[in-house]
């Protein structure tokens, strides 16, 4: 791994066909009035005689590892059957089957490809706000589908090739094929803006047809902006590599959206189903797995690794499947990993091992941190200032890198404040860290966003995410008796 990993990007991008599914059949028999179907949705099926989902298929099994498994939840299951059933019936291919499975990752997405896979993230579960919603996301994506956008593209990319390149691609362990995919440069994996919004249109026709409200779609895209913006909150991400840049601006495709829905009627029209939605998501996972410790405000803490750290106030935080990402004021950044490190072997000597770009040698020292064996230095590539520091704990290292533009001041001072927050967890807060859910809510009397906003818990900024994750505009209060998502450890 490279000094140059910077600047840190989180990608919460769209409409990709990189996802597939684990192949496991939905039983609709308790799904209310919807019937099992003759020819079940399973992969063998979907993939029989379409060659595109054959290599799809072939490759579920490494996309899963990535992105975290499958999400199984017998109730949610239940709900996404009822929710997205209905669709089935209104789609411009009646004969396209389709299988959706839950991945296990919080990011907020959806994805499709060729032969009638279409995976939904738990995290964009979390976001949207009823069935309607729920059904929007899912039916553009079959417009994909249906409309062959994966096809066309593969015949553009030496069709039969494309869908195992693109795995092997975002699959790789090369630090530039890392990068690629930071970077959000896999253009193979996104559908061109004229598709995007050729499957909004197909999405909103199938979701109006179906009895659903129609405006869903342009609601949860505009859910959608909203998270790009909080999740961009004080840092200094390159906004042109967010989703919204390889797909229509927001607010053209919004109004294009509430214009196809509008030829079904006024707003108002259609259900929202969002009573049986929220009873469907109460209880869902937020955030952070278990397996790869928690983000609480400022602090990371892993209970299975028994370590914690925290970052300056002002850094935004987040825990990726590789590493702990913090972004910061005027270009600052951390990255903390873990590698395996023979234990004979010194952290000087490890530092100087190759694996630092750009390394000052005579920097390398070794110290001690909270009694913890260490060794700190600091390296320059092109434009970047670097302080690196490793620690051994347990017999596993550890690894701090601190980055800032080479002009800028107290990148030492910034380091020194994060690394020397490292620590080992006692046994009480093993006990006590708990994952994070979704939880839903009645609003009582006296209740209003500052008070339920403050029982949330695992993020920095409670109220913004609460007005986020239940669709209020800034301003707009909460009335007595309706349901709103709140994010708690409580009841987990």
């Amino acid at each position: 791994m490279g000094a140059t990993v910077l600047p840190l990007i989180l990608l919460v991008s769209g409409c990709q066909v990189l996802d597939l599914g684990t192949g496991k059949q939905t039983d609709l028999s308790t799904a209310g009035n919807i019937q099992p179907s003759d020819n079940p949705i399973i992969v063998g099926n979907v993939a029989r005689g379409d060659r595109f989902a054959k290599l799809a298929a072939a490759q579920h099994p490494k996309i899963l590892a990535t992105y975290g498994g499958e999400y199984s939840d017998p109730k949610l299951e239940r709900m996404i059957a009822r929710a997205i059933g209905r669709l089935t019936t209104s789609t411009d291919d009646p004969n396209q089957t389709f299988q959706i499975t839950i991945l296990n990752s919080p990011n907020v997405n959806a994805f499709a490809l060729p032969g009638g896979y279409v995976y939904v993230t738990r995290g964009l579960l979390a976001l949207a706000g009823d069935s309607a919603e729920l059904a929007a996301v899912v039916a553009h994506e079959m417009g994909h589908v249906t409309a062959k956008h994966g096809v066309a593209r593969q015949q553009k990319e030496a069709e039969a090739n494309l869908a195992s390149r693109v795995v092997t691609e975002v699959l790789q362990n090369d630090e530039a094929g890392k990068q690629a995919l930071i970077r959000g440069k896999l253009s193979l994996a996104q559908f061109s803006r004229q598709q995007e919004l050729e499957s909004d249109a197909i999405g909103i026709r199938s979701l109006g047809r179906s009895g659903y409200d129609p405006f869903a779609a342009a609601r949860f895209l505009q859910s959608l902006g909203a998270y790009t913006e909080f999740r961009a909150a004080n840092t200094d991400e390159d906004m042109s590599l967010d989703f919204l840049a390889t797909h229509p601006a927001a607010p053209q495709r919004v109004e294009l959206a509430k214009n196809h829905a509008r030829l079904f009627g006024a707003p108002g029209i259609g259900e929202t189903d969002r009573k049986a939605y929220l009873a469907g998501i109460d209880g869902l996972l937020f955030g952070d797995s278990p397996e790869e410790g928690y983000v609480r405000g400022q602090e990371f803490m892993h209970p299975s690794l028994g370590i914690k750290f925290k970052v300056p106030a002002g850094y935004n935080i987040e825990n990726n499947k590789d590493a702990v990402l913090a972004a910061g004021p005027n270009e600052f950044a951390i990255r903390f990993d873990g590698v395996e490190v023979p234990t004979t072997t010194a952290l000087t000597d490890y530092m100087k091992s190759g694996w630092v770009a750009g390394l000052i040698d005579a920097s390398v020292i070794e110290t001690r941190i909270n009694g913890v064996e260490a060794a700190i230095g600091s390296a320059q590539a092109e434009r970047w200032q670097f302080n690196i520091t490793v620690l051994r704990v347990n017999g596993r290292v550890y690894r701090f890198l601190t980055a800032a533009p080479s002009t800028a001041l107290g990148v030492a001072d910034v380091a020194n404040q994060v690394t020397s927050s490292f620590t080992t967890l006692n046994d009480n807060e093993k006990r006590t860290l708990r994952p994070t859910r979704v939880r839903i809510v009645t609003v009582k009397a006296g209740d209003t966003v500052g008070s339920l906003s403050s029982k949330m818990v695992g993020s920095a900024r409670p109220q913004e995410l609460f007005r986020l994750l239940n669709g209020l505009a800034a301003g707009q209060s909460v009335s007595v008796g309706e349901q709103v998502k709140i994010v708690t450890d409580l009841g987990s």
